[in-house]
């Protein structure tokens, strides 16, 4: 973890910052644990009481929190964006399904725009291995692990933005995405053509990304979102007329 030494006259409040700070910036994730307190101050050159009057102040303020045996956790801050009946509602309409998914198509086109202008190298790279991942599952066709690895993408392509307002946005998003409040992921990658076509796609938008240009990385993205829209309402049709064979097939029985 990226800590430094701490220099300042109120060793605590220096802590506090920057434990803040990493959580700021996405750095430290919601659930992470952070090091053993012997380590974490000895990595930010701080005493002990000093730790321990800043992690009590983050306690307090609901940034960490901690359990019995196990340590000290980023607390999981994300996610409360949405009430349960409104992620319940969520779940039952298409419409937002399909807002949601334009949604997407406006913010991480807008992410990855900025990933291919001011991402880091280690950014690139980060994008780079996961979709490397991905050929790997598509190759041994585990459509569960390309839909992980797929969220995966996406997000790397959001902390590669660095904003840090979209990044604690869309890691919301992304959280709900992953519990399938909007639409079953998995559906899609357990298409044959389907599963080709995305990982031709995050091609693109790897590729676009590593050579930096923003206007394609962008295209990439919007042009990806469009097929998974378009994919879903084929998904959807298709769901509905096997119910309304099901049901007529039912109905003959019955008579």
């Amino acid at each position: 973890m990226p800590f430094t030494a701490i220099q300042s006259e109120k060793l605590s409040r220096a802590v506090v910052e920057q434990i803040e700070k990493l959580i700021l910036r996405g750095i430290l994730e919601p659930g992470e644990r952070l090091p053993a307190e012997r380590d974490l101050a000895e990595r930010l050159a701080v005493s002990r009481p000093s730790l321990r009057e800043a992690l009590a102040e983050l306690e307090e303020r609901g940034l960490i929190h901690r359990k019995a045996g196990a340590g000290i956790f980023v607390a999981e801050i994300i996610g409360a964006a949405f009430s349960d009946p409104l992620i319940d509602l969520f779940s039952r309409h298409d419409e937002a399904v399909f807002d949601y998914l334009s949604f997407r198509r406006d913010m991480e086109g807008l992410a990855a725009e900025r990933a291919a202008r001011v991402g880091s190298d280690t950014d690139i790279a980060v994008i780079k291995e996961i979709f490397a991942q991905m050929e790997r599952a598509h190759s041994n066709r585990s459509g569960a692990e390309e839909a992980r690895l797929d969220a995966d993408f996406h997000l790397a392509i959001v902390e590669a933005g660095h904003n840090i307002v979209m990044l604690h946005m869309m890691r919301a998003m992304y959280r709900l995405l992953r519990e399938g409040v909007f639409y079953n992921r998995q559906a899609l990658f357990r298409q044959r053509v389907t599963r080709s076509a995305l990982l031709d796609q995050h091609r693109a938008i790897r590729d676009a990304i590593a050579v930096r240009d923003p206007e394609g990385a962008r295209s990439a993205v919007e042009a990806h979102l469009d097929y998974v829209e378009t994919a879903m309402l084929d998904l959807r049709r298709a769901e509905r007329n096997e119910a309304i064979a099901r049901q007529r097939l039912q109905h003959t029985r019955n008579n």
